[in-house]
């Protein structure tokens, strides 16, 4: 048991710094770009294939887990981060828009693969690493999983006010330093214990036969589309659009507060997707009344967008009033949508067998992945078309589909315990 906390530290340890220079990179390329003109759709660009490289990824990473073991691929994320992050300081201010979209989306798709490979390794390391008492695997995913969110809201704050005082090159370097460093503590420290790897995984076996397993994934594509059709370009753009005058003052601070909107509204999903199991007494209650909350969960879900896309129509303009309503309306969003994925965060590994665990958790991180580019593409498009209210309104949409997906799963009348396998 000592052996598996201490596992689970460099493990969490890792995804932390991961996740930290994910964040932060999301913000230095959206507000950087946006700055330098890029319409909505075009920022939307940049993001495209660091999602598509995550489908992929993580179709993929499921069997490359099972077939040269966890630790492989989470080094392999971490390194493939640092890469990234030096290639992203070579960008050129000469280069043509043209050279410049599909250099970062190149880096970008970098990013996504190393982002995947990385979460796929640190989620299955929990399944294998859970204690075994009732509740063990539900808390043990929440922490991971929440403390992750809390870092990478922290890293949309540093990354805005890195942009605004050293810019894109220095801020990016230093990340790389940063991560470089922790890389090699993690590879120093990892203790022994996680799967090396089966020589005769086969890669068709990423491809779940669980019809659970496959309607889960199924939600999980359309819950972060709705989140994501507003959080990747709309709410930043419109908040830029609002609090900039277009001075450097001005875009120092609006720069600081969209980060720290981001950030706020990424840690407070973070705190409420950790606290999800005391939220939901899981040691106390049976799989079949968990699986009845993901369904309840997300059709409370659909009425936040539904009313936030309402009231910006009805203010047809920009104003204190609907600025102030969206950062609190959002902010409920993200403590709702946060005990959504806290569930389906568990419900995947409870869904699971131990032997096909990385296969089963790529796929439905590559369903994840698929419903993080849907949320992109539509983000992008919907909020030149139709500004904030389009971005809202698709959201509430989004989650009816995923409502319908977790109506779909089966209810087994069993004891909530931490290995299902």
């Amino acid at each position: 048991m000592q052996r598996a906390g201490v596992a689970y530290v460099a493990v969490t340890a890792a995804y932390w710094a991961f996740m930290l220079t994910d964040g932060a990179l999301r913000m230095l390329v959206l507000l950087h770009f946006h700055t330098l003109g890029f319409s909505p759709v075009q920022l939307a660009y940049l993001f495209v294939l660091y999602e598509i490289a995550g489908v992929v990824t993580n179709l993929s990473a499921g069997w490359i887990a099972a077939r040269f073991g966890l630790t492989s691929t989470l080094y392999a994320g971490l390194a493939l981060q640092v890469a990234a992050l030096i290639a992203l300081a070579q960008l050129d201010p000469s280069w043509t828009v043209a050279a410049s979209v599909v250099f970062v989306m190149a880096v970008q798709g970098a990013s996504g693969v190393a982002k995947d490979l990385s979460k796929m390794s640190a989620k299955s390391a929990v399944k294998l690493l859970a204690p075994s008492e009732q509740g063990g695997l539900f808390r043990w995913v929440a922490l991971l999983t929440g403390s992750k969110n809390a870092v990478k809201g922290l890293g949309f704050l540093i990354g805005a006010l890195l942009l605004g005082w050293v810019g894109l090159t220095g801020a990016v370097l230093g990340m790389a330093a940063m991560l470089a460093v922790i890389l090699a503590v993690i590879v120093w420290k990892m203790p022994a214990g996680l799967p090396t790897g089966r020589k005769d995984a086969k890669f068709r076996e990423v491809f779940s036969k669980n019809a659970n397993v496959n309607w889960l994934s199924f939600a999980r594509v359309f819950l972060f589309a709705a989140r994501d059709v507003w959080f990747v370009v709309g709410i930043p753009i419109y908040f830029y659009a609002v609090l900039s005058d277009g001075t450097t003052e001005g875009n120092r601070a609006a720069f600081f507060t969209i980060g720290s909107f981001m950030a706020l509204w990424i840690i407070l999903y973070g705190a409420v997707q950790a606290a999800a199991p005391k939220l939901l007494k899981a040691r106390e209650r049976p799989e079949a009344e968990i699986i009845c909350d993901a369904r309840r969960w997300v059709s409370a879900l659909i009425v936040i967008p539904a009313g936030l896309a309402m009231l910006s129509l009805i203010a047809q303009e920009p104003a204190t009033w609907l600025t102030v309503t969206l950062i609190v309306g959002l902010l409920v969003f993200g403590a709702v949508f946060a005990v959504n994925s806290a569930l389906h965060s568990y419900l995947i590994l409870a869904f699971s067998s131990g032997a096909r665990v990385t296969m089963d958790v790529g796929f439905y991180y590559m369903a994840n992945a698929a419903g993080r580019l849907l949320g992109t593409v539509l983000s992008g498009a919907s909020y030149q078309i139709g500004g904030l209210p389009l971005c809202l309104g698709t959201a509430a949409v989004l989650l009816a589909l995923s409502a319908l997906g977790a109506a779909r799963l089966r209810v087994i009348a069993r004891p909530l315990t931490a290995q299902n396998a």
